[in-house]
């Protein structure tokens, strides 16, 4: 029925039927899922940044090719070199703290330039989170308040000065945003002051620093914990309410509100970024730019296997599940659902080599790397195009057409769910036959061209193994005569 139904519309479909076995011989119907390309809505936009850039291991690792073919927009700097930083962080580019803040002297730029030069070399924008990395460990070193806000507020103008103005035998990076601290509610691993603490540092940095280059998007507060979902609804947190109140109070600079957020359901993304996006501008910042600056998959929301008493194999299943093939449909379906939330700017923690980062410790790339590439691809067709069906959760789509009209290009996201999938491509701008080429992304494959194949004009049927979880970029192209 479907087929004589769009073929005496004279419409060119093509469809696609996605079986999955869970059971031998099982093939469940989950839904369909539907392109239009007739229906362009919008731009694709490209929030697929990441943290930390791509010189570790001591100089023994040099990611940036990888970077390069991910196409990284923007790399946030933040826990850089962890566990033992020896770059960014302002402990490490200005050792005495009693030195005057005015004399380049004062200062230690080398290995920080080496880094932030390779981030810019690889093509992406910076967000400097200006502060300190986490420390787990028992003694506190660096995330202490400042004894000398003034002084500390200082610091920071002469890191801006060096990367922005050449200052130092410095740099003319223009770099943007700039973070003030982060994390200052996640004590004490990330702060060991009160909230007053941290509301005086802010204020004094982020006037300090908007008085003295007016053109930087000044912001913060890199915030772990933003508040409560209950049914399905978002509950900001004291901490928030109380720094937007601060920063309405006192007329505080406050360009972007930078947040964070580790789930397993990519579909929270969206909710809790509307929500930020409310309290944004119900305190008087509608102009204010939303970052959400740090996001990965969290195993079934469980921090615990990162705490001491899950060291060995449990934090061992854990990792390889935030880098496996879960991981990796958890990503994609991030960057679909990011599409239509009010975000700014999103980052990806991490991009690194440790823990949470895209690759492993030798530098070989982990299954989330290839999500955020299939992602960069379909950027190759920036002209989106309307879509229906999935949920977010389990399924997540998105789709876009080249300029030329030639290219139209479907990422879909398996999280997890039934099998069976029927995807429809609709208008397909050109006649004739269509070449389909699919790349996935499971435990099995790394962005693999699994087949190539050629589809007559009409509906047509593909029956095809893709396990979940899983990512599959399908690309179509007009079929050569």
């Amino acid at each position: 029925m479907w087929a004589r139904r769009l073929y005496c519309r004279a419409r060119f479909v093509f469809r696609i039927a996605v079986f999955i076995s869970l059971f031998p011989g099982a093939a469940v119907l989950a839904g369909e899922l539907k392109v239009d390309c007739a229906h362009r809505i919008g731009t694709l936009r490209p929030l697929h940044g990441g943290n930390c850039g791509p010189l570790a291991a001591g100089g023994l690792l040099d990611l940036s090719a990888s970077f390069r073919e991910v196409g990284f927009p923007s790399l946030r700097l933040h826990d850089c070199h962890w566990p033992n930083p020896d770059v960014v962080d302002l402990h490490v580019l200005f050792p005495n703290p009693r030195a005057d803040p005015l004399r380049p002297e004062s200062y230690d730029f080398a290995r920080t330039d080496e880094y932030v030069r390779a981030v810019i070399e690889a093509g992406s924008s910076v967000l400097y989170r200006l502060g300190e990395s986490i420390e787990h460990t028992k003694t506190k070193r660096y995330v202490n308040p400042p004894a000398d806000v003034e002084q500390w507020a200082a610091v920071c103008a002469g890191v801006v000065r060096h990367y922005n103005q050449g200052w130092a035998n410095g740099f003319h990076y223009d770099i943007r945003d700039w973070e003030i601290w982060n994390e200052p509610e996640n004590r004490p691993a990330m702060w060991t002051g009160t909230d007053e603490d941290y509301l005086r540092l802010y204020a004094t940095a982020a006037r300090s620093l908007k008085s003295q280059f007016p053109a930087l998007r000044i912001g913060g507060p890199a915030l772990g914990y933003t508040g409560a979902l209950k049914d399905g609804h978002f509950e900001a947190s004291a901490f928030l309410v109380r720094f937007l109140e601060r920063c309405r109070d006192q007329s505080l600079p406050l360009d972007f509100f930078s947040w964070h957020l580790y789930t397993d359901d990519p579909a929270e993304c969206v909710i809790r970024a509307k929500g930020i996006r409310d309290a944004l501008d119900r305190h008087g910042f509608a102009k204010t730019r939303s970052y959400l600056d740090e996001w990965n998959y969290l195993p079934g929301n469980d921090w615990r296997p990162m705490l001491p008493p899950g060291q060995g194999a449990q934090r061992e299943r854990w990792f390889q599940q935030i880098g496996g093939a879960p991981g990796a449909a958890f990503s994609a379906a991030v960057l679909v659902q990011l599409q239509d939330a009010p975000v700014d700017m999103a980052h990806y923690y991490a991009a690194d080599n440790l823990g949470f980062g895209m690759f492993g410790v030798h530098g070989t790339a982990h299954r989330p790397f290839f999500a955020f590439k299939a992602f960069r691809m379909l950027l190759d067709t920036p002209r989106r195009v309307a879509t229906e069906g999935g949920d977010g959760s389990q399924i997540a789509l998105c789709a876009g057409e080249n300029e030329n009209g030639n290219v139209v290009q479907v990422l879909v996201s398996r999280l997890s769910g039934p099998p069976r999938v029927e995807l429809t491509v609709d208008s397909v701008p050109w006649k004739g036959a269509s070449l389909v080429e699919a790349f996935v992304v499971d435990e099995s494959h790394m962005l693999t061209p699994l087949d190539k194949s050629t589809v007559a004009a009409g509906a047509v049927r593909i029956v095809r193994d893709l396990p979940a979880p899983s990512v599959c970029l399908l690309r179509l192209t007009p079929a050569a005569p």
